[in-house]
């Protein structure tokens, strides 16, 4: 809208002058145009005025699976009993190793019959020195009671002999059983603390997985709930896009402007119209006289 002022000088002398006249110009867009983008603002100006509702954020509780590594992390001593069995089994190892041993379990059964076979040996060798020595007439002499003492001397050396070569054996066959005992003892000792480690190692890959699994789970919960925010936005802003495009549309019609021109008239003073109308009718009054007295 603009406003245009211009003025014209008053009469001069007795008639007086006039005051300044006002041109107004106003400049405004076609009708139609105008009303609508009126009627846009007063839409924008109310839209404004309505609260909107900001969804709040929320974050996704524990999934499933996250729950069940929870309770299973809950869970303690897991091989435990693997570990005391091989502890204990380590335990009787060492007895056995600390054990005497029972040389009497591994003698040969057949040592009695050996010293057995030495004794009779020994005796028909005794019987045939005594049938020599009668034949000799040397019996009851001092070689026959040399070569009896030399006959015992070798039975009583063989059934040492074969004694010893037996619980020599039989020694042996205790130390080997032992060590294999104790051997044998130790390696289950040790398995089972291996496999109470190795149930430590899966329990302790299972909360793994799960924890992960869980978190994959958790994480498309929370998507799900970003995604719900975020379409409750778009609803809450939606009326101020369709504003806004309207907007656009309104800014992109041809508009066709009107003028509207008011003026004022130039108003005479008062005062001079007076004086003038004074001297009008004298002069009036004058004439009149002049022809009444001609």
């Amino acid at each position: 809208m603009s406003f245009i002022f211009g003025g014209g000088g008053g009469g001069g002398g007795g008639s007086g002058g006039a005051q300044t006249g006002t041109q107004t110009t106003i400049s405004r867009e076609a009708p139609g145009v105008e009303s609508r983008k009126l009627a846009l603002y007063d839409e924008a100006i109310n839209l404004a005025k309505e609260p909107i509702s900001i969804p709040q954020y929320e974050v996704a509780g524990l999934a499933p699976l996250q729950q069940q590594a929870l309770e299973a992390a809950g869970t303690t001593g897991v091989g435990s009993s693997a570990v005391q069995s091989g502890i204990a089994s380590f335990g009787q190892a060492a007895q056995t190793a600390g054990a005497p041993l029972n040389i009497d379990a591994f003698m040969n059964p057949y040592q009695s019959y050996v010293v057995g076979e030495i004794n009779r040996q020994a005796e028909m060798a005794q019987n045939k020195l005594a049938s020599e020595s009668v034949t000799a007439g040397a019996f009851g002499g001092g070689r026959q009671g040399v070569a009896q003492a030399e006959l015992e001397r070798r039975r009583l050396g063989l059934v040492g002999e074969a004694q010893a070569q037996g619980f020599t054996q039989a020694q042996q066959a205790a130390q080997t059983q032992r060590a294999f005992q104790t051997e044998a003892q130790m390696q289950a000792g040790s398995n089972l603390m291996g496999a109470g480690q190795q149930q430590q190692a899966m329990s302790q890959a299972d909360l793994t997985q799960l924890s992960q699994a869980g978190g994959l789970q958790r994480g498309i919960a929370q998507e799900g709930l970003a995604a719900e925010r975020a379409t409750e936005l778009e609803r809450a802003y939606e009326p101020f896009q369709r504003l806004e495009f309207a907007k656009g549309i309104m800014t992109a019609l041809p508009t066709t402007a009107s003028q509207i021109t008011q003026a004022a008239a130039p108003r005479a003073n008062p005062f001079a119209q007076s004086v003038g109308a004074g001297i009008t009718a004298g002069k009036g009054v004058q004439m009149f006289g002049q022809k009444l007295t001609g």
